[in-house]
């Protein structure tokens, strides 16, 4: 009886197994597969690949077969369990991804097979093959749209966006001051301002390659690119090239964003959305008095959910996407990963690699 006992497990597991194979294949599909942690810690040791479960949708349930799914800094803060956002485990890592749609439940009319989809919610796990969904938490974006432009639609461009919305109001002509200028973000926030006639002065860390990365910047549409060692001693501000801007932007901290808030118009804000130098935004008592500056913070994943079905929520994708598909709007330098290697896109996401602009995506096909 004992022996019975302890392979009975064994045998339900053969038994799903097989079953989630058959209806992969009625569905042309592989068997589905997902990365799993069942507790926090470092990504390389906690995150496992594992079989997956896939079942027919229920009536207003898509079955969606993912195609690209990126690796963000963020997730990577999730899995140790350093992110304020934290799934219930064990869990599936990924926030973003693009799929298609392979089967939809009989009361789904606005989607149909073949379809490519972005997820909405929060926290529900891309880093795997397939995924079934209520059609009221995907988004349907068009084909001509690139998957990697699809893929990382709902952050780092719609962070950027947002920002840029709604902390002042900027018209042409204006400026807008931002660090970490070539992250993923700061390449969004460029291009987003150069599409709207924003002006931009874009930060960066000095390194031996620097005069190439002014390039690439100013290419996006950068105004001007300097290093936290120029600013300290640009005259752009007083000689007139350039408006004192109007808004700030901060994702590293430090004496870097204090740098960057003394150049700006008084009365102006600044917005932290990030910390990249763990070290803290120190305010002078000057800054609030005399220049009455705002320090504001800002975090995607308050604004989503806080707008889930908000209209303006859908009027930024929309806005963000016709810029994607018209080429104003190019996705960050990226590396693909077979789903099977996910291991090189965590050790690469965890270095300083995955801090600089260069997204590494999970593809699964």
């Amino acid at each position: 009886m004992t022996k019975l006992y302890t392979k009975a497990p064994l045998l339900t597991n053969f038994i799903k197994n097989i079953a989630m194979t058959s209806y992969a294949k009625r569905l042309n599909c592989t068997a589905p597969q997902k990365l799993l942690y069942s507790e926090y810690g470092d990504p390389l040791k906690v995150v496992n690949l594992s079989p997956a479960e896939l079942r027919d949708p229920q009536p207003d349930e898509v079955v969606v077969k993912l195609l690209v799914a990126p690796v963000n800094p963020a997730d990577i803060n999730t899995i140790q369990g350093k992110y304020p956002s934290k799934p219930a485990l064990p869990a599936v890592p990924g926030n973003e991804g693009v799929g298609q749609v392979i089967k939809v439940g009989t009361n789904v009319k606005d989607l149909v097979e073949g379809d490519h989809v972005v997820p909405l919610r929060q926290n529900l796990g891309t880093w795997q093959t397939h995924l079934v969904l209520s059609k009221d938490i995907v988004l349907k974006v068009p084909q001509k749209l690139g998957v990697i432009e699809a893929a990382t639609l709902t952050v780092n461009p719609c962070t950027a966006y947002r920002m840029l919305r709604d902390f002042t109001e900027l018209k042409p002509g204006d400026s807008v001051i931002q660090n970490g200028s070539n992250s993923a973000c700061g390449q969004y926030i460029i291009q987003i301002c150069r599409s709207w006639g924003i002006r931009t002065i874009n930060i960066i860390r000095d390194r031996p390659n620097v005069s190439d990365l002014k390039a690439y910047l100013i290419n996006l549409g950068a105004t001007h690119v300097l290093t936290e060692e120029e600013l300290r001693t640009t005259d752009i501000f007083k000689s007139g090239q350039i408006n004192k801007p109007k808004l700030a932007l901060n994702c590293v901290g430090g004496k870097n964003a204090l740098e960057c808030s003394r150049h700006l118009q008084n009365g102006s804000p600044m917005v932290t959305y990030g910390g990249m130098s763990r070290e803290p935004l120190a305010v002078p008592t000057a800054a609030l008095i005399f220049k009455d500056l705002q320090f504001r913070g800002f975090w995607m994943t308050r604004w989503s959910e806080k707008n889930a079905t908000n209209i303006d929520r859908f009027e930024m994708y929309s806005e963000l996407i016709s810029m994607m598909t018209s080429n104003e709007l190019h996705g960050p330098s990226y590396e693909l990963v077979d789903f099977h290697n996910y291991k090189e896109a965590l050790i690469n996401t965890l270095t300083v690699k995955g801090m600089i602009g260069k997204k590494y995506l999970l593809k699964f096909d």
